[in-house]
């Protein structure tokens, strides 16, 4: 434990993330939790029943004075919270997407700067080990790279309840695209240069301008290209729903998840379980010089462990004034094209960036 006064953190939205952010605080001796904010009560784990919940951010930001507001909220309040906090004399850790259009993110990213505070966005597999090797092994075959990745998610009952309440605001491309564009822009540092999008409405449980099934195409200045794919609800296919690839002329690397494994498990999402390493080297008989290695991932951090870590890098960013101006930037980045291809899903064409 550190000698230093704890930081006082007021989280705001209490959600699957909320809740998890704030266990992480609460079991963190670094950080005090001075307020918990929701619109109504929701059952909470036993480390924060103690808590109480308040109605207000304004009012828990004026009677607080917290040196932390971790902002968890649905996506559309993102930007105004993150600012009224700023302005509040509060470093921020934002859920992504940091916000809702690219315009609101570079407000919230020069409010940070104006200010003289630390913004962190939520990109949990930054802090995954597993990806952070992945991200390694793709780095070292070079590139131009091909990405093929995906999330879908077969949801029904609470969890189906809750991507509804999602697409209220943002689509599913958008919602979970920023993880896995942050992942690409980590990979390859060539820009993003143009989007292309599909959708469709599987259902009319959402409003008729909403989509929940989308696929994005990017096209990067070095000539790379990748896709995403990200559908929600209960007629999305359980098959081949996890795809995480990354192919270059030198080879690929792959997860390869275990059997069984269900798509509205919150931690499959980040579960590596294997990462498959495949050379293209071929020696004189035309054949592969080297079998593919299997890199078990076994002991990899929960998903709650995974908020431990998130947070701690919140602490260490602030305790140790890390720069963070390409964490904001690629957030800003990602962010910009997962809503390009929102766009394109809109309009039909393609949009360049």
């Amino acid at each position: 434990m550190s000698s230093q006064k704890p930081l006082r953190v007021v989280v705001a939205g209490l959600g699957n993330m909320g809740r998890s952010h704030a266990l992480a605080y609460h079991t963190n001796p670094d950080f005090e939790i001075a307020a918990l904010v929701n619109r109504s009560d929701v059952p909470l784990p036993a480390g924060l029943s103690g808590y109480g919940i308040r109605r207000s951010f304004d009012e828990a930001l004026r009677d607080e004075r917290p040196d932390v507001a971790c902002i968890a909220t649905y996506s559309d309040s993102h930007a105004e919270y993150a600012v009224k906090a700023f302005e509040a004399g509060c470093h921020v850790f934002v859920e992504k997407p940091l916000a809702t259009t690219v315009a609101d993110a570079k407000r919230v990213v020069a409010a940070a700067k104006a200010n003289g505070k630390k913004l962190v966005i939520g990109y949990i597999l930054r802090h995954h080990p597993s990806w952070i090797r992945l991200i390694a092994e793709a780095r070292k075959l070079g590139g131009p790279y091909v990405f093929r990745m995906n999330l879908n998610q077969q949801s029904s009952g609470h969890s189906w309840e809750t991507h509804k309440q999602l697409m209220q605001t943002t689509s599913p491309i958008v919602d979970c695209g920023v993880h896995y564009l942050d992942v690409m822009l980590q990979i390859t540092d060539a820009r993003p240069v143009e989007v292309r999008g599909m959708g469709l409405r599987l259902t009319e449980e959402i409003a008729p301008s909403m989509y929940n099934y989308g696929h994005l195409q990017v096209l990067f200045e070095d000539g790379s290209v990748g896709w995403y794919e990200a559908g929600w609800g209960p007629m999305i296919s359980e098959t081949a729903f996890f795809v995480k690839d990354v192919i270059s002329p030198k080879g690929c690397v792959s997860i390869v998840m275990k059997e069984g494994v269900k798509s509205d498990d919150i931690d499959t999402h980040t579960k590596t379980s294997i990462i498959r390493l495949h050379s293209a080297a071929t020696g004189a008989d035309g054949k592969f010089v080297k079998a593919d290695e299997m890199l078990s991932m076994e002991g990899e951090p929960g998903h709650q462990d995974l908020c431990d870590l998130e947070q701690a890098f919140v602490l260490k960013a602030i305790r140790e004034d890390l720069d963070l101006n390409r964490h904001m930037d690629d957030a800003v980045k990602s962010l910009a094209v997962c809503l390009a291809a929102d766009e394109s899903v809109r309009s039909g064409k393609a949009v360049r960036l």
